[in-house]
């Protein structure tokens, strides 16, 4: 089985997970405290960010590398965003052993080759691709070559970057991909969302099988709700586990309370959604319709009287014959004397 394939019961919740980002500032020990929290929550899986500023920008300030454009981070410079929100990589084989033992799935978004490598030494079970990183083909091939799941975040890559990243991952045989609608603003508004372009991303990529899910930066539970109906198989979301840290994320970050709540709507919301086909087994539907309606005696009834519409009737409970063969027995005789308000059976009536 696939790391986020679930078993048909819970075919209809998507995998939850919760992404870690730079909620850790710089402790260990709130990274590890995150992981306890996100398991008690109920998610499915935690996600890591593997990179060094190095690998993502330049160590310049030249105004190129400023952050620009009514962003939580407008003025600061890329590289001194990167060093303080990057995750050490000291700490990946801890937080992945955790992980393992408050049996949460943990994997990370590479940014470079180099990170992809690391994480295989880790022997992390799958990857997630951020939007921005959709055109780096590089990297994604790195990816690809180990054949495992990979998620890809949509967010500002471009129809043509997303084909290209299928094809390459296809041409090295990684063939379980799931897109995420995903925009790429901090925190999202929620008009633009465009939820409903999710179950779009299987129909225009249908050729690469594709699953669909959300990557969502929105504020609260409503997004990850309706994903849900919609059919995504995953959704991700920014943990912190105390709003009072602050930080680079905390602005769109779910705390424990918040996290654990969207968990208990998306499954909630999963188990009302069912399934497309009648579940529901004889037995218990037979129990649901115990104050359905039945045919019944309503006066005593001699053996070789004949059934009318005077002595029977069509009411509550579920108990004698199926209305459907009132007019059928209406003329008919009784094999026996029939005792009044009694259910009615057709074994009781000369057919």
């Amino acid at each position: 089985m696939n790391p986020h394939e679930k078993s048909s019961s819970q075919s209809r919740s998507p995998l939850i997970i919760a992404e870690l980002s730079a909620n850790h500032h710089q402790s260990l020990e709130v990274a590890k405290e995150s992981l306890y929290a996100i398991a008690e929550c109920g998610a499915d899986g935690v996600k890591l960010q593997t990179y060094t500023p190095q690998c993502l920008t330049l160590p310049s300030q030249k105004s190129y590398f400023t952050i620009k454009g009514g962003t939580l981070w407008d003025n600061r410079y890329l590289y001194d965003l990167y060093q303080e929100a990057q995750t050490p990589w000291e700490w990946h084989q801890e937080l992945f052993e955790l992980a393992q033992k408050l049996n949460l799935l943990i994997f990370s978004s590479p940014f470079s080759p180099k990170a992809v490598d690391f994480l295989e030494s880790l022997h992390c079970p799958m990857y997630k691709v951020a939007s921005f990183e959709v055109m780096h083909y590089e990297l994604i091939e790195s990816i690809a070559k180990t054949k495992k799941p990979i998620i890809i975040s949509t967010g500002v890559a471009t129809p043509e970057e997303i084909k290209t990243a299928l094809r390459i991952c296809y041409k090295h045989h990684c063939k379980d991909i799931t897109l995420l609608q995903c925009t790429s603003q901090y925190p999202a508004p929620i008009d633009e969302a465009n939820l409903s372009c999710m179950p779009q991303l299987a129909k225009t990529y249908k050729q690469y099988k594709v699953k669909y899910g959300l990557s969502d930066h929105t504020i609260g539970s409503l997004c990850p709700i309706i994903a849900t109906s919609l059919g995504a198989t995953m959704i991700e979301k920014h943990f912190i586990l105390d709003k009072a840290l602050g930080g680079v994320d905390s602005a769109f970050s779910m705390d424990k309370d918040e996290f654990a709540q969207m968990v208990k709507d998306v499954r909630n919301t999963a188990l009302a959604l069912g399934t497309k086909k009648p579940s529901i087994n004889q037995e218990i539907l037979a129990k649901r319709r115990t104050f359905a309606r039945s045919i019944f005696i309503t006066q005593d009834i001699k053996k070789g009287e004949k059934i009318t519409r005077d002595n029977i009737a069509i009411i509550r409970p579920n108990n004698g014959a199926h209305p459907k063969f009132y007019k059928k027995i209406l003329g008919k005789k009784a094999k026996k004397d029939l005792e009044a308000y009694e259910p009615l059976c057709l074994d009781d009536i000369k057919m």
